[in-house]
């Protein structure tokens, strides 16, 4: 059985959807943990859902980096366990170092609550074997989902194959109008160098069945279970 880890911050609100996204996943079970007491000592993976932790006071994600459970979650990552972010989840990543990149204000200064489509550029991370150019259709909710880096940083990411997941229209253009927040080059998440790690703005939970109107988050979490027995690429393992 494979146990996964639930993040949960004051302000958090996407855990329990998670937990259910992830009880559709067979052999998968999860527990929600509360940042200040979260040991993730025996458990596979992490996953720091979205919300508004400390109501995104200064920025998104820069008080959640300083807990206790974010600190265990850099020891949890360093040791090539996989973890996984979405929305302020994938903020928090990036304000901790753990993923490049910096999460600010929609160009449009406004919060963006749509389905968009994302074209998947990896299919060596845990999270997305297999789904190379596939093109997912899932929610956003956010105000800040904008990614930016500088220039060095962005051609970093770019050369070394960290963005995962690009905006795009339905048939895979990733053109300006397909961009919901106006991220650099349409990225809507990435992994880290070792790619355990991955961050995406999108909730991949809360299209895991069709009666939410989609089942292509489920698509990204059911290849938990398989990357963890054995069958993932040995660059994550």
């Amino acid at each position: 059985m494979t146990r996964v880890a639930i993040l949960r911050y004051p302000g958090t609100w996407s855990e329990r959807d998670f937990q259910h996204a992830l009880s559709l996943v067979p052999g998968v079970e999860s527990d929600i943990l509360w940042h200040e007491d979260a040991d993730l000592k025996g458990y596979d993976a992490a996953v720091v859902p979205g919300g508004f932790t400390y109501g995104d006071y200064v920025r998104a994600g820069a008080i959640a980096k300083l807990s206790p459970a974010t600190r265990e979650l850099r020891r949890f990552a360093d040791a090539g366990k996989l973890v996984l972010g979405s929305c302020n989840g994938f903020q928090i990543l990036c304000e901790a170092g753990l993923l490049p990149g910096a999460l600010v204000r929609n160009r449009g200064l406004e919060f963006r609550c749509d389905w968009v489509h994302l074209r998947v550029e990896r299919d060596d991370t845990p999270w997305t074997t297999g789904l190379r150019d596939a093109v997912l259709r899932m929610p956003i909710a956010h105000g800040e989902g904008c990614w930016v880096a500088d220039d060095e940083t962005l051609a970093d990411v770019e050369s070394r194959g960290q963005v995962v997941f690009r905006y795009t229209d339905e048939r895979g253009g990733a053109t300006a109008a397909a961009n919901p927040n106006g991220s650099l080059a349409n990225i809507a998440g990435v992994c880290n160098e070792g790619r355990n790690v991955v961050g995406l703005m999108p909730h991949p939970e809360r299209c895991s069945e069709a009666l939410l109107g989609g089942t292509d988050g489920y698509r990204v979490l059911a290849n938990l279970a398989p990357a963890l027995a054995g069958t993932a690429p040995a660059l994550y393992r």
